[in-house]
Protein backbone atom coordinates (compact mmCIF):
# COMPACT_ATOMS: atom_id res chain seq x y z
CA UNK A 1 0.00 0.00 0.00
CA UNK A 2 2.95 2.65 0.74
CA UNK A 3 4.91 1.68 -2.46
CA UNK A 4 1.23 2.25 -4.10
CA UNK A 5 0.76 5.71 -2.19
CA UNK A 6 4.34 6.77 -3.32
CA UNK A 7 3.54 5.66 -6.69
CA UNK A 8 0.35 7.94 -6.67
CA UNK A 9 2.08 10.91 -5.04
CA UNK A 10 5.16 10.56 -7.71
CA UNK A 11 2.27 10.68 -10.64
CA UNK A 12 0.02 13.83 -9.38
CA UNK A 13 3.30 15.77 -8.81
CA UNK A 14 4.54 14.80 -12.48
CA UNK A 15 0.83 15.65 -13.38
CA UNK A 16 1.24 19.11 -11.87
CA UNK A 17 4.26 20.28 -13.72
CA UNK A 18 3.18 19.35 -17.33
CA UNK A 19 3.25 22.46 -19.13
CA UNK A 20 5.63 23.96 -16.76
CA UNK A 21 8.49 24.53 -19.67
CA UNK A 22 7.73 27.51 -21.79
CA UNK A 23 10.28 26.63 -25.18
CA UNK A 24 9.15 24.98 -28.19
CA UNK A 25 11.60 22.68 -29.69
CA UNK A 26 11.71 20.95 -33.03
CA UNK A 27 11.00 17.40 -32.02
CA UNK A 28 11.75 14.30 -34.00
CA UNK A 29 9.58 11.52 -33.07
CA UNK A 30 11.51 9.00 -34.75
CA UNK A 31 13.98 9.43 -32.38
CA UNK A 32 11.89 10.13 -29.32
CA UNK A 33 10.39 6.93 -30.15
CA UNK A 34 13.44 5.05 -30.35
CA UNK A 35 14.47 7.17 -26.46
CA UNK A 36 11.12 5.76 -25.31
CA UNK A 37 11.52 2.17 -26.53
CA UNK A 38 15.19 1.76 -24.60
CA UNK A 39 13.44 3.20 -21.33
CA UNK A 40 11.04 0.45 -21.50
CA UNK A 41 13.71 -2.41 -22.63
CA UNK A 42 12.94 -4.58 -19.78
CA UNK A 43 9.20 -4.71 -19.97
CA UNK A 44 9.44 -4.96 -23.72
CA UNK A 45 11.98 -7.74 -23.42
CA UNK A 46 9.84 -9.20 -20.69
CA UNK A 47 6.52 -9.10 -22.58
CA UNK A 48 7.97 -10.34 -25.71
CA UNK A 49 6.67 -7.37 -27.18
CA UNK A 50 7.17 -6.65 -30.96
CA UNK A 51 6.99 -2.82 -31.74
CA UNK A 52 7.29 -1.54 -35.41
CA UNK A 53 7.70 2.16 -35.74
CA UNK A 54 6.65 4.00 -39.30
CA UNK A 55 8.03 6.89 -40.12
CA UNK A 56 7.36 9.58 -37.66
CA UNK A 57 7.48 13.05 -38.29
CA UNK A 58 9.12 16.33 -36.27
CA UNK A 59 7.03 18.59 -34.64
CA UNK A 60 7.18 21.75 -32.71
CA UNK A 61 6.73 20.74 -28.96
CA UNK A 62 7.57 20.24 -25.21
CA UNK A 63 10.42 17.52 -25.11
CA UNK A 64 10.15 16.15 -22.17
CA UNK A 65 5.93 16.05 -22.48
CA UNK A 66 6.12 14.49 -25.52
CA UNK A 67 8.11 11.71 -24.06
CA UNK A 68 6.31 11.65 -21.45
CA UNK A 69 3.16 11.11 -23.72
CA UNK A 70 4.70 8.26 -25.78
CA UNK A 71 6.16 6.44 -22.96
CA UNK A 72 2.71 6.36 -21.43
CA UNK A 73 0.44 5.13 -24.27
CA UNK A 74 3.72 2.51 -25.53
CA UNK A 75 3.77 1.46 -21.60
CA UNK A 76 -0.02 0.67 -21.56
CA UNK A 77 -0.06 -1.19 -25.17
CA UNK A 78 2.21 -3.66 -23.57
CA UNK A 79 0.85 -3.34 -19.75
CA UNK A 80 -3.05 -4.15 -21.35
CA UNK A 81 -2.33 -7.76 -23.06
CA UNK A 82 -4.11 -10.67 -23.28
CA UNK A 83 -3.02 -13.23 -20.90
CA UNK A 84 -0.49 -15.53 -23.09
CA UNK A 85 -0.32 -13.27 -26.27
CA UNK A 86 2.66 -11.37 -26.87
CA UNK A 87 2.03 -7.29 -27.46
CA UNK A 88 2.21 -6.15 -30.75
CA UNK A 89 2.25 -2.29 -31.38
CA UNK A 90 2.46 -0.57 -34.69
CA UNK A 91 3.01 2.98 -34.42
CA UNK A 92 2.83 5.60 -37.04
CA UNK A 93 1.89 8.97 -38.95
CA UNK A 94 -1.69 8.83 -40.83
CA UNK A 95 -0.67 11.96 -42.76
CA UNK A 96 1.27 15.36 -41.84
CA UNK A 97 -1.37 18.27 -41.06
CA UNK A 98 -0.43 21.83 -42.42
CA UNK A 99 -0.68 22.68 -39.06
CA UNK A 100 0.74 19.96 -36.98
CA UNK A 101 0.54 15.92 -37.37
CA UNK A 102 -1.60 12.79 -36.78
CA UNK A 103 0.32 10.36 -34.71
CA UNK A 104 -1.46 6.94 -34.08
CA UNK A 105 -0.51 3.84 -31.41
CA UNK A 106 -2.16 0.67 -32.53
CA UNK A 107 -1.75 -2.32 -30.70
CA UNK A 108 -3.69 -5.98 -30.41
CA UNK A 109 -4.61 -5.33 -26.35
CA UNK A 110 -7.26 -6.10 -24.27
CA UNK A 111 -9.10 -3.37 -26.07
CA UNK A 112 -11.52 -0.71 -24.48
CA UNK A 113 -15.61 -0.76 -24.52
CA UNK A 114 -16.96 2.33 -25.90
CA UNK A 115 -19.02 3.54 -23.54
CA UNK A 116 -15.34 4.18 -21.59
CA UNK A 117 -14.01 6.17 -24.74
CA UNK A 118 -14.38 9.45 -22.75
CA UNK A 119 -13.95 8.45 -19.38
CA UNK A 120 -10.36 6.83 -19.88
CA UNK A 121 -8.86 10.41 -20.43
CA UNK A 122 -9.71 11.29 -16.51
CA UNK A 123 -7.79 11.57 -13.31
CA UNK A 124 -8.15 8.05 -11.37
CA UNK A 125 -10.32 6.43 -13.45
CA UNK A 126 -9.57 2.81 -13.90
CA UNK A 127 -11.42 0.42 -16.00
CA UNK A 128 -9.40 -2.78 -13.75
CA UNK A 129 -8.94 -3.36 -10.22
CA UNK A 130 -5.10 -2.77 -8.65
CA UNK A 131 -5.02 -6.34 -8.78
CA UNK A 132 -5.82 -7.12 -11.83
CA UNK A 133 -3.29 -4.37 -13.78
CA UNK A 134 -1.46 -2.17 -12.02
CA UNK A 135 -0.88 1.43 -11.90
CA UNK A 136 -2.67 5.01 -10.35
CA UNK A 137 -5.16 5.93 -13.29
CA UNK A 138 -3.45 9.10 -13.86
CA UNK A 139 -1.82 7.92 -17.36
CA UNK A 140 -3.64 8.74 -19.63
CA UNK A 141 -5.45 11.71 -17.74
CA UNK A 142 -1.79 12.93 -17.90
CA UNK A 143 -1.41 12.30 -21.69
CA UNK A 144 -4.69 14.53 -22.52
CA UNK A 145 -3.40 16.97 -20.93
CA UNK A 146 0.22 16.85 -22.61
CA UNK A 147 -2.09 16.69 -26.04
CA UNK A 148 -4.11 19.87 -24.88
CA UNK A 149 -0.39 21.91 -24.32
CA UNK A 150 0.19 20.92 -27.59
CA UNK A 151 -3.18 22.16 -28.94
CA UNK A 152 -4.23 18.88 -29.82
CA UNK A 153 -6.52 16.04 -29.60
CA UNK A 154 -6.26 12.39 -28.51
CA UNK A 155 -9.04 9.52 -28.98
CA UNK A 156 -9.35 6.14 -28.77
CA UNK A 157 -10.38 3.40 -31.72
CA UNK A 158 -11.33 0.31 -29.84
CA UNK A 159 -12.82 -3.08 -28.93
CA UNK A 160 -13.24 -5.75 -26.26
CA UNK A 161 -10.64 -8.09 -26.96
CA UNK A 162 -9.78 -7.05 -30.43
CA UNK A 163 -6.87 -3.97 -29.14
CA UNK A 164 -6.64 -0.38 -29.09
CA UNK A 165 -5.81 2.37 -31.91
CA UNK A 166 -5.02 5.85 -29.87
CA UNK A 167 -4.67 8.96 -32.42
CA UNK A 168 -3.01 12.06 -30.94
CA UNK A 169 -3.08 15.43 -33.40
CA UNK A 170 -0.23 17.98 -32.37
CA UNK A 171 -1.22 21.39 -33.29
CA UNK A 172 1.95 23.45 -32.09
Amino acid sequence: ASARMGSLIKDILSYSKIGTTKDLVTVDLNELVDNVQQDLYLKIKKSGAKIKRKKLPQVEGFNLELHSLFLNLISNSIKFTKKGEAPNIEIGAVKMLKEGAHIYIKDNGIGIDKKDFNNIFEVFKRLHNQEEFEGTGIGLAHCKKIVDLHKGKIWVEAEPNKGSTFHITLNH
